[in-house]
């Protein structure tokens, strides 16, 4: 019965590191261009966009559209970088945790 206990408090310990894992990246700041600098995105490490930097030369009232898909690359990338910080950061916690054992099944996170 021990067991069963000291299992559920890992699990505890466990949940209690990813939520602290998740504020550290909602603290984080990754950041994503497009057309040389002419746009830059930032988003939190969990990918919500927090700025648009749009320089005035991009700006062509002939090509919007131009401008839009400039925008799209560059929030894509955004958040692209910030689910490669997430996916590093947790794989990293977790092997913290697990004291670096190779688990024979995949958690969900």
């Amino acid at each position: 019965m021990a067991d069963i206990f000291k299992i559920l408090q890992q699990a505890q310990q466990v949940q209690s590191k990813m939520e602290q894992l998740q504020e550290e990246l909602g603290r984080l700041t990754v950041t994503g261009s497009a057309g040389g600098g002419m746009v830059s995105v930032e988003a939190d490490g969990k990918g919500n966009i927090k700025k648009v930097k749009i320089d005035p030369a991009a700006v062509n009232p002939a090509d919007v559209e131009m401008l839009e898909d400039l925008v799209v690359v560059a929030i894509t990338e955004a958040q692209k970088r910030a689910a490669e910080k997430a996916k590093d950061a947790t794989q990293a916690e977790m092997g913290k945790l697990t004291g670096g054992l190779n688990l024979p099944f995949k958690l969900p996170f």
